[in-house]
């Protein structure tokens, strides 16, 4: 190894010159080098400056959807409590009434009555389930959001949404 690096620093020789001119060569050619490396550096970093706005700006939106998908639930919730509330006191006046009538019509009334308080209550519950439905279908929208890419998550979201009316018959 002594050889080597004795024949290489002999300014004599031509492996000299050529290590020197190699040096000097490495030496101009760093300045444009690191400034390319560093603007390379300098446009990833902002590329992913600007992914991560992007991400924190969808998860505001999701967040959003979210909230108006948690209130438009409650608000289905305390409709169909409303709702059931109403039918059991309209079952209760007609039911109240059927007992003041004669013996012979308070049967047909009786019946009637019944007949209301069941259409009553498979109304008020096919507009919970389809209040639920609503609540769920955007529910599922923001986790879909969430999970996926926007161009995927538009595409299941549209299917689902077509799918619904078939599954809660």
């Amino acid at each position: 190894m002594g050889y080597w690096l004795s024949h290489l620093l002999d300014p004599s020789g031509a492996e000299f010159w050529v290590l020197v001119a190699l040096i000097i060569f490495l030496y101009f050619a760093w300045g444009p080098a690191k400034k390319a490396i560093n603007a390379g550096l300098d446009a990833r970093a902002a590329g992913i400056q600007a992914s991560l706005d992007e991400a924190a700006k969808l998860r505001a939106e999701a967040e959003a959807m979210r909230k108006e998908a948690a209130e438009a639930r409650a608000q289905a919730e305390r409709d169909a409590v409303a709702m059931i509330a109403h039918a059991k006191e309209e079952a209760a006046r007609i039911t109240a009434e059927a007992r003041t009538e004669l013996a012979e019509s308070l049967k047909r009334r009786e019946a009637m009555a019944m007949d209301r308080i069941a259409q009553a209550e498979a109304a008020a519950a096919a507009e919970l389930r389809a209040a639920a439905a609503d609540a769920a279908v955007a529910a599922a929208r923001v986790v879909i959001t969430q999970s996926l890419s926007p161009e995927r998550a538009r595409a299941l979201v549209g299917e689902a949404i077509k799918d619904v009316p078939s599954r809660l018959h």
